[in-house]
C-alpha cells in the first residue's frame, strides 16, 4: 500500500485524503472522482463560505485604501510644502500599484498557490503602508503609496482563482463573484468617510495610514487558518505525500514566461484587438474613472458651496455606498428572476452571454443622470442631502454596468480567455482611476461644478448605448474573436 495515512476521506476539512495510484492511476493528475473529499467544491458549505470571505475582506480593505488618503491631502500638502497636484499623486499611484499587481501575484499562485499569495504580499502590503504613515518627505509617501497598492493587489486579483476552486457558476459561483467585484467600490465609498472623522478626531494624516493598518491587521489573522483550494497544488502535495509523481509541471522559466503572457501580454493585446473587451473596459475604465474623480470633485463641491468638515464630506459618499448595495440587490433578482427564465428556455444548453447584460443596461441610464443631478443642484439654495442623494443612482448605475459587464465576458471568453480579459478590463478600470484625480480640479475650477459634472455625464450618456449594442450585435461580434 502506497497510502501513508488513514485520515477519514468523509472529512472534507481533510485535504489530503488517501488514495492509492494503483487503484486510482490518475489520483495525481485530476480528483479522485466528483466526490473526491480534497475538491473544494466539495467542501462544507460552511468552509466554501468562508473561504470566499477571505478575498471579499482583503478587497474591501486594500480598496479602502485607496480613497483613505483622501482627507489627509490639505495635511499633507501642509506638512510638506507641496502643492496640490503633488500631494495628489499620492492618491493617484496606489491605484497605479494596483493595475500592476496581478504581475506579482501570479507567479506566486501558479508556484506556491492562493493562500501563499495572502500570506506573502499582504504582509509587504502592511508594511509598506505603514513606510507611508512614517515618512518624512513627499518623496517617500509616494512611493510607499505605490508599493503598498502593488502588493495589496495580488489578494484581489487571486479572488477571482479562488471563487472558480471553490464554486460552480451555476451554483453560487455568480453570487460568490458579485461578493468579490463589490467590495472594489464598497471600500472606496466608506475611505472618505472613515478618513474623515480619522481627520477630525485625530489632526493628523498619518493617522490614516495606522486606522488601515488597523481594520486591515486583524483581517489578516483570519486566513491562517484556511486551506489550499488551487487544484493543481492539491494534487501536488498529494503525489509528494504518497510518494508518487505528480502532475507534470512546465519548466520554472517557461511557466513564468505563460504566466506574464497570460497576466499582462494577452490582456494587453485582447484589449487592442478584441472589440468586446474594448468597449467593456473603456466604459468601465471611465465610470471607475470618475469614482475617483469624486475623491477630489466632493471635498471641492460641499466644501466649498455648504462648507462641510472632513467627516461631512465622508458622509456625503453614504449616497454612493447606498448605491452600491442597491445594485448587488438588483443584480441578484435579475439573475433569480430574467436570467433563470432564459436558462429554462435556452436548456439544456447554456444562454448566451449577452444575457448576462439585462443589470447593464438598467444601470447605464443611471450614471449620467446622477452627474447632471449632481453637478446641477450642488447650490446654496438647494439643500446639501439633493446632490448628496445623486449618490444613490451613480453608486446603483456603476456597479450593476459593472457586475453586468464582467459576468458576460466570463461568459464570452469561458474559461480559456476569460481571466484574461478580466485582466484587462481591471489594468484599464485602475489607470483610469490613477489618472482622473489629478485633472479633476482643473476642470471643476475652469467650467464650474455644474459644466464640469455635465461633461461628465455628456461623455457617460455617450458611452451608455455600448450594453444594448453588445446585446444585440454581440453574437456576431463574438463570431469573429480570436479568442475561442
Amino acid at each position: 500500500m502506497l497510502e501513508k495515512t488513514d485520515i477519514d476521506r468523509s472529512k472534507p476539512g481533510n485535504v489530503l485524503p488517501p488514495v492509492s495510484p494503483r487503484n486510482h492511476p490518475d489520483a495525481v493528475t485530476d480528483w479522485d472522482g466528483p466526490a473526491d473529499a480534497a475538491n473544494p467544491k466539495n467542501w462544507s458549505l460552511k468552509s466554501r463560505i468562508y473561504h470566499t470571505t477571505l478575498p471579499a475582506l482583503y478587497g474591501f480593505c486594500v480598496c479602502l485604501g485607496t480613497s483613505i488618503y483622501s482627507p489627509g491631502v490639505p495635511a499633507i500638502m501642509d506638512e510638506f510644502g507641496v502643492s496640490l497636484p503633488v500631494a495628489l499623486v499620492g492618491l493617484s499611484l496606489y491605484p497605479l500599484g494596483l493595475a500592476l499587481g496581478p504581475v506579482i501575484g501570479a507567479p506566486i499562485s501558479e508556484i506556491q498557490g492562493r493562500k501563499a499569495v495572502y500570506l506573502i504580499t499582504l504582509p509587504i502590503f502592511l508594511l509598506f503602508t505603514a513606510g507611508a504613515g512614517l515618512s518624512r518627505n513627499i518623496q517617500s509617501l509616494i512611493i510607499f503609496r505605490f508599493l503598498s497598492g502593488m502588493f495589496g493587489s495580488p489578494s484581489l486579483a487571486v479572488g477571482a482563482g479562488t471563487v472558480a476552486d471553490i464554486w460552480d457558476m451555476e451554483h453560487g459561483g455568480g453570487l460568490a463573484s458579485v461578493l468579490i467585484v463589490s467590495t472594489f467600490f464598497l471600500g472606496p465609498s466608506l475611505g472618505p468617510l472613515i478618513g474623515g472623522y480619522t481627520i477630525e478626531a485625530r489632526g493628523d494624516w498619518r493617522w490614516l495610514m495606522w486606522v488601515l493598518l488597523l481594520i486591515t491587521g486583524p483581517v489578516m489573522i483570519v486566513v491562517l487558518p484556511s486551506k489550499e483550494t488551487s487544484k493543481k497544488i492539491i494534487l501536488a502535495r498529494r503525489a509528494k505525500h504518497l510518494g508518487v509523481p505528480g502532475p507534470p509541471r512546465p519548466p520554472v522559466r517557461t511557466a513564468l514566461k505563460t504566466l506574464l503572457v497570460v497576466t499582462l501580454g494577452r490582456p494587453l493585446k485582447m484589449l487592442a484587438t478584441e472589440p468586446i473587451v474594448t468597449s467593456v473596459s473603456v466604459y468601465h475604465a471611465f465610470v471607475f474613472g470618475v469614482l475617483y474623480a469624486f475623491f477630489e470633485s466632493y471635498p471641492y463641491v460641499f466644501g466649498r458651496v455648504y462648507d462641510f468638515s472632513s467627516s461631512q464630506i465622508g458622509l456625503a459618499f453614504l449616497g454612493i455606498f447606498i448605491g452600491t448595495w442597491l445594485a448587488i440587490l438588483t443584480f441578484a433578482i435579475v439573475d433569480k428572476t430574467v436570467y433563470q427564465k432564459k436558462k429554462a428556455a435556452y436548456a439544456p444548453e447554456k444562454p448566451p452571454p449577452e444575457e448576462r447584460l439585462y443589470t447593464s443596461m438598467l444601470g447605464a441610464p443611471g450614471i449620467p443622470i446622477a452627474l447632471f443631478w449632481f453637478g446641477w443642484t450642488a447650490r446654496q439654495e438647494v439643500h446639501p442631502l439633493v446632490p448628496i442623494a445623486a449618490g444613490i443612482p451613480f453608486g446603483w448605475g456603476v456597479v450593476t454596468l459593472v457586475l453586468g459587464g464582467i459576468t458576460f465576458l466570463l461568459d464570452t471568453y469561458g474559461a480559456n480567455y476569460g481571466a484574461s480579459a478580466i485582466a484587462a478590463n481591471g489594468i484599464l478600470r485602475f489607470l483610469f482611476g490613477a489618472a482622473f484625480p489629478l485633472f479633476t480640479l482643473y476642470i471643476y475650477e475652469g467650467l464650474g461644478i455644474g459644466w464640469a459634472s455635465s461633461l461628465f455625464a455628456f461623455i457617460g450618456l455617450g458611452l451608455s448605448p455600448i450594453p444594448f449594442i453588445l446585446y444585440h450585435s454581440g453574437s456576431s461580434i463574438r463570431a469573429r474573436t480570436s479568442f475561442k
